[in-house]
C-alpha cells in the first residue's frame, strides 16, 4: 500500500508543480485547467482518462464548458501520494 507524503515530502513535491494547490476536503491537490471551448476541454479530460486509467489512479473532477477542475488525493492513503504527484506531472504534460 502507498503512504501518505510526510509534511516534509508534501513540501518538496509541491515545489515543483506551482500551479496545483493544496486542498484540505480531500486532502490533495487541485489545478484548474480552462480551454478555448467545450472540445478542447473534453479532449483534454479524454487524454486525462486514458493515462489515470492505464495508471490506475484517478481523479476527483468536473467540467464545465471549457474549464476543468482536478482533484487529486489517494483515498486508500487517506491523502496526498507520490502517485497523485506523479500524476499531477504527467497531467501538466498534457495541458502543455
Amino acid at each position: 500500500m502507498i503512504g501518505k507524503l510526510t509534511d516534509e515530502e508534501r513540501a518538496l513535491a509541491l515545489a515543483d508543480l506551482p500551479q496545483w494547490t493544496p486542498v484540505s476536503d480531500p486532502d490533495g491537490i487541485s489545478r484548474r485547467f480552462t480551454f478555448t471551448d467545450f472540445v478542447g476541454a473534453f479532449g483534454f479530460m479524454t487524454r486525462v482518462a486514458i493515462m489515470a486509467e492505464k495508471a490506475d489512479h484517478h481523479p476527483e473532477w468536473s467540467n464545465v464548458y471549457n474549464r476543468v477542475d482536478i482533484i487529486l488525493t489517494t483515498h486508500d492513503a487517506g491523502g496526498l501520494s507520490q502517485r497523485d504527484i506523479d500524476l499531477a506531472k504527467a497531467i501538466d504534460g498534457l495541458a502543455e
